[in-house]
């Protein structure tokens, strides 16, 4: 059987799936096709409370479920249709699913992605990889982020030491450095677009802040930036990991409350710099002889978010993942891709020393066709 394989992936943002056929047989990754389709506008909303820890049954997470699976098996049909490839020429589809809770700390930790993998492999005809997350948490670790595994294979250099910055919903950085004896670190340094997509929603029309225009517009209020990068997180050491369940609307509206006189974009450009001050400590701190950043993810399409970036890392080059082999928009589905081939190979996905876990274990549970 062929060395190809489907990449299947919804992020924090929820605004859509994103597929990928890619061929990992090569050194670096080569994308055969590629498919992105929004979430229909229900089910998102119906995504967003569910991750927002708003009240909901039994009933409408199995819903969801059911429905996801369904809808991820079409982008999984429409993306081997652009591929011109046949179930048959699959090995497998690597699904990350759509997270609806992730529990990162205490002995109760956990994390739920739904999509469900039995309708995905059914409907498809391809044997399908899913929930990747969950056997890292059961060996002591965090079950996130999983891409740092990734990043080394596909973007490690022994001529410079590199980061390589992922900007979704949540923004985490993988820490490559050019001596490959050296434990690798990676962790979520905070919200990404999360509260940047939230506040936009509110106040502009769309799902995002355009290029950034709606914070470039702005101000940034530095007595409201200090409140927001007080926050507890921020301050924890690796490893860690965070989601829409804790950076979400109820976090940015608690945060904001007795801002009412301030401009709407000023409000915007303050959120901007959070994202972009949180990654930039974290890299000054974690990462400190970084030669260049390679940052892939939604957000790589803010130029403003990505200026405020460059001015906090002064003369460390920014780059798009693309220069290096890799469209920055499909870098985690291929990376969720790589993760089923992993776990089909019985190879480890995990990384204990970015998750925690006691040791490296083969991650996901197949759903054979």
């Amino acid at each position: 059987m062929p060395d190809i394989y489907i990449g299947l992936m919804s992020g924090t943002s929820m605004d859509a799936v994103d597929a990928v056929v890619v061929q990992l047989s090569e050194s670096r990754p080569q994308l055969l096709a590629t498919y992105s389709e929004p979430l229909p506008a229900a089910l998102h909303t119906q995504l967003l409370l569910l991750a927002q820890g708003q009240p909901h049954t039994f009933s409408e997470l199995v819903r969801a479920d059911v429905q996801l699976g369904k809808f991820f098996a079409h982008a999984a049909l429409r993306v081997l249709h652009y591929a011109k490839l046949d179930p048959g020429d699959i090995h497998a589809i690597g699904s990350h699913g759509q997270t609806v809770w992730h529990i990162s700390a205490g002995e109760e930790r956990s994390s739920l992605q739904i999509a469900d993998p039995n309708i995905i492999a059914e409907i498809t005809g391809i044997t399908t990889v899913a929930d990747f997350r969950r056997r890292d948490i059961a060996a002591g670790g965090q079950g996130a982020p999983l891409v740092p595994a990734f990043h080394a294979a596909c973007f490690h250099s022994t001529q410079e030491e590199r980061v390589v910055l992922n900007i979704g919903g949540i923004a985490n950085i993988t820490i490559l450095s050019k001596a490959r004896d050296t434990n690798l670190l990676g962790f979520d340094t905070g919200p990404g677009n999360t509260l940047l997509d939230i506040w936009a929603q509110e106040h502009q029309r769309g799902h995002y802040d355009n290029n950034g225009e709606f914070a470039r517009n702005g101000r940034i209020i530095p007595s409201s930036l200090e409140k927001l990068l007080a926050d507890g997180y921020f301050r924890l050491p690796p490893p860690k990991s965070t989601g829409r369940e804790y950076f979400n609307r109820q976090w940015l509206h608690q945060q904001i409350k007795n801002l009412a006189g301030f401009a709407p974009a000023d409000i915007q450009a303050t959120l901007c710099e959070l994202t972009a001050i949180s990654i930039t400590q974290a890299i000054e701190k974690y990462a400190p002889t970084t030669q260049r950043v390679l940052v892939c993810g939604g957000g790589v399409n803010n130029t403003y978010l990505l200026q405020r970036l460059q001015h906090g890392l002064a003369d460390i080059p920014i780059e798009p993942t693309t220069a290096y082999g890799v469209d920055p928009k499909w870098v985690e589905a291929i990376a969720f891709a790589w993760l089923a081939k992993q776990t089909l190979a019985r190879q480890p996905g995990n990384l204990p020393s970015v998750t925690g876990a006691r040791r490296p274990v083969i991650l996901g549970a197949v759903y054979y066709h």
